[in-house]
């Protein structure tokens, strides 16, 4: 429990102060890749025959889709918001967040990439890069700094100890 300068009980309202919220990112990074295919038709295409660039957009999409579950709920055992614009109440360290750090954002990325190769997005694709440096720097890097302010040496002990994506 916090308790401020007076002995009485404070309320934590600190948090990361990310850049935006991560799912409005990769969502922008996505409308903005298929936007710019259809504006700025790049020369090479994302070859595949038949379905197969279906099949196997499927299959990253799917696999996103259940590191990205298995983070959420992890977080929700824990009763700790999920949203980054909320405090966090503990520091989760179990579950899937016992092989990685940032499963949520591991899978988004892989959702995004699904999408990509599905839709034979070139432009997608080659957003990636930035889009990984923005999460990278405007979200994780500050919620990092935040859980080591909130945390301390709990934090500093599971970062040494799991790795920040795989």
């Amino acid at each position: 429990m916090l308790m401020d300068s007076t002995g009485q009980q404070a309320i934590d309202t600190a948090t990361a102060g990310v850049i935006a919220r991560p799912p409005l990112i990769f969502l922008g990074g996505v409308l903005l890749g298929l936007v710019l295919d259809r504006l700025l038709p790049l020369p090479f295409q994302i070859l595949a025959i038949g379905p197969v660039y279906l099949i196997a957009g499927g299959f990253v999409i799917a696999l996103g889709l259940g590191v990205f579950i298995a983070g959420i709920r992890s977080l929700s055992r824990a009763a700790t918001p999920v949203p980054t614009n909320r405090p966090a109440r503990v520091l989760v360290t179990t579950g899937i967040h016992g092989w990685t750090r940032n499963p949520i954002y591991l899978g988004m990325f892989l959702i995004y990439a699904g999408i990509g190769i599905a839709a034979r997005s070139p432009w997608t694709l080659l957003l990636t890069l930035p889009l990984g440096i923005t999460i990278r720097y405007g979200v994780v890097a500050r919620e990092e700094a935040y859980l080591e302010r909130r945390f301390g040496d709990a934090y500093r002990d599971y970062k040494a100890r799991v790795r920040r994506w795989l």
